[in-house]
């Protein structure tokens, strides 16, 4: 069944320690979740923790360190939270990072870890996590951060990342239907400007992953970027996200400075399609056969 409070509830966020993902840990813990909060960055898992130190849930909230393009240690993550919680509840498929660059100076390098973390990482959580979600019969909720960049047409300089954003929002989409039969609902979050640590994308990049990347100076470049103070706090997109999973809410949008661009989209893609009447196929028949 769908989730309808959060007392008694554990949640599992990737990318936890900082930003967007700590915001939404934040609201979740005062809600009265449990909360992992899993992270590349020992720095940040440190920082994190000792935000929470003190505090009257203090005792909510714990941590590890998680790379989510590591299967290996992905699956070694689900079932420690299987032998501690009896599984979770509620995933949040939060941990990404903003790639860009110009696109001719783009190696396989580059598509591999941004792909690598923002599809991968949102796919390995599904695939980790839901036989256990199912398996509990609590059932739960899954919510994954894509962003606007997924739902206009971006710069060039963009491509990579935009690209990825919009299959996570595209695989939740069609998975939706599905999961529900299960008693998982799926909420997709699409931000505009929060304040994260997303910039610090070089930092975070696999060693083999840095080398013969074409993007080198436009990640240290980034890297330097001063967050604006008309930037959203993370805790309000906590507060978004929390009342989205209970109103099992698909689209968790942060911004409406995009709406115009995404209706020319939307009425570009419209424009181009014929005025036909024949019946749309019965794509379900295929399995049959």
């Amino acid at each position: 069944m769908p989730i309808d409070t959060f007392e008694g509830k554990t949640a599992f966020v990737t990318g936890g320690a900082s930003g967007i993902g700590l915001g939404i840990a934040k609201v979740l813990v005062a809600r009265g979740a449990q909360v992992v909060l899993a992270d590349l960055r020992q720095d940040h898992i440190d920082h994190a923790l000792a935000e929470f130190a003190g505090g009257g849930r203090s005792n909510a909230v714990s941590a590890l360190q998680l790379d989510v393009t590591n299967r290996a240690k992905y699956r070694e993550a689900a079932a420690r939270m299987q032998d501690e919680f009896g599984g979770i509840d509620i995933l949040v498929n939060n941990a990404g990072v903003g790639l860009e660059g110009p696109v001719l100076e783009a190696t396989y390098a580059d598509y591999d870890f941004g792909f690598g973390v923002n599809v991968g990482g949102v796919i390995n959580g599904f695939v980790e996590f839901l036989p256990q979600m199912i398996a509990h019969g609590r059932g739960g909720h899954i919510v994954s951060t894509a962003s606007l960049a997924a739902e206009v047409v971006m710069p060039e300089y963009l491509a990579i990342y935009a690209a990825s954003k919009a299959a996570v929002c595209h695989y939740c989409e069609a998975v939706k239907p599905a999961l529900m039969e299960k008693g998982i609902g799926v909420s997709i979050l699409l931000p505009g400007p929060v304040k994260s640590n997303i910039h610090e994308t070089q930092a975070n990049r696999p060693r083999e992953l840095l080398e013969g990347s074409g993007y080198k100076a436009s990640e240290a470049k980034l890297s330097r970027r001063i967050v604006g103070d008309n930037w959203m706090e993370p805790e309000q997109a906590g507060v978004l996200v929390a009342d989205g999973i209970l109103a099992n809410r698909t689209y968790v949008v942060t911004h409406g400075f995009y709406k115009d661009a995404m209706r020319a989209r939307a009425e570009a893609v419209l424009a181009a399609t014929p005025d036909t009447k024949e019946e749309a196929p019965d794509f379900g028949r295929f399995r049959d056969e």
